[in-house]
């Protein structure tokens, strides 16, 4: 009997498949039913029940389970050669049920709607557009930079913990829902990971966990960072699968924070996307406008990229391939790049919404 069920499960993988492929052409549906329907039920399900542990139950789960496999397959090695069948049924048993755990918690969320869409905004913008909007954040940014430091050359420390941050982080959602009310983020889950070494050594700042809802942060990452990486990380804990999705939201939370440190994390977050982009454009002209960028703020982008530089490992590009190919597999055509994708939002929301520091 318990054979048979597994044979059932196992097979039951096919469908899944099939029905997630059928579903992902419909993003309207899945806007509606699913990321502002069922999703946000669970969501909240899982953030009730695990976000007021102080630590990550996700990460004790992946690392059980990481035991458990490596057990299994040690244990049922020999097994491969005289069961093959009954061992490939196991194992597509398994398959089939976090495949359909991981879409069904989280994972749908990456054939809803884009976000461009439902904010009715432009997907496109041109040069011009583009060079507008990066003058317009390099001014708040400077402005902003130097009611912290009152010296346009030293680099913004901000002055709270990583774990205070956690608990400020809400606010920017708080004051963004008021734009956004489906943006409402309560309660938190917002944790340090507790793979935050392999995790800098991988290349990543922070990662979901789709199977707890636990919004998870690099420990190590530079203080900075620490507002955006956080902001971004609950976009995705509120649905936002996409990348540029997640960091454009993150960019408006921190941005709308009451705290000035956050607003400042925010902007410049936001200007170095754009910056980026127009370097890629036409690097002459990049030349020019980052010289207007206070010398205190470029600090902090160097200090953000010496800390990659340091944690640099040769199986890095193997992990960003990885999450790249992931990240294709889930209509994000342009892969890890995705993330670079933001600018477009960026722009189009800037262009109708005045920005304010």
């Amino acid at each position: 009997m318990l054979k048979k069920k597994k044979t059932i499960l196992a097979l039951s993988l096919i469908p899944q498949v099939l029905l997630i492929k059928f579903l992902s052409n419909y993003p309207d549906f899945i806007e509606r039913y699913y990321s502002n329907g069922l999703y946000p039920i669970i969501s909240k399900g899982f953030r009730f029940t695990l976000g007021w542990l102080p630590f990550s139950f996700g990460d004790f789960v992946y690392t059980a389970a990481i035991v458990y496999i490596l057990r299994w397959f040690y244990k049922n090695r020999k097994r491969l050669r005289w069961d093959t069948k009954n061992w490939f049924i196991d194992v597509f048993a398994a398959l089939a049920i976090i495949y359909g755990a991981f879409h069904l918690f989280w994972g749908m969320n990456y054939h809803r709607l884009p976000l461009h869409k439902s904010l009715k905004i432009k997907h496109d913008y041109t040069t011009e557009e583009l060079v507008n909007v990066t003058e317009k954040l390099i001014e708040i940014s400077n402005s902003l930079h130097f009611k912290i430091t009152k010296n346009d050359t030293v680099k913004v420390d901000i002055p709270f913990s990583k774990s205070a941050i956690f608990s400020m982080t809400p606010k920017g959602y708080e004051n963004l829902k008021t734009i956004f009310p489906h943006l409402e983020y309560h309660p938190k889950s917002l944790k340090r990971s507790l793979f935050s070494y392999p995790l800098t050594y991988m290349g990543f700042s922070g990662y979901l966990n789709p199977l707890t809802n636990e919004a998870q942060v690099d420990g190590l990452i530079p203080i900075y960072k620490f507002p955006t990486t956080s902001a971004h990380e609950v976009a995705h804990q509120l649905g936002y699968a996409a990348e540029n999705e997640a960091n454009f939201i993150g960019c408006l939370a921190s941005i709308n924070h009451d705290d000035i440190h956050f607003r400042y994390a925010g902007y410049t977050f936001g200007l170095r996307f754009c910056l980026n982009e127009i370097y890629r454009r036409d690097e002459a002209l990049y030349e020019d406008i980052v010289e207007t960028v206070n010398i205190g703020i470029l600090k902090n982008y160097e200090e953000v990229r010496e800390f990659w530089e340091a944690h640099q490992n040769p199986a890095e590009p193997l992990f960003k391939l990885f999450y790249g190919n992931f990240l294709k597999a889930n209509k994000q055509s342009q892969g890890i790049q995705s993330y670079n994708y933001v600018v477009a939002l960026l722009v189009n929301y800037f262009k109708l919404n005045k920005a304010a520091s």
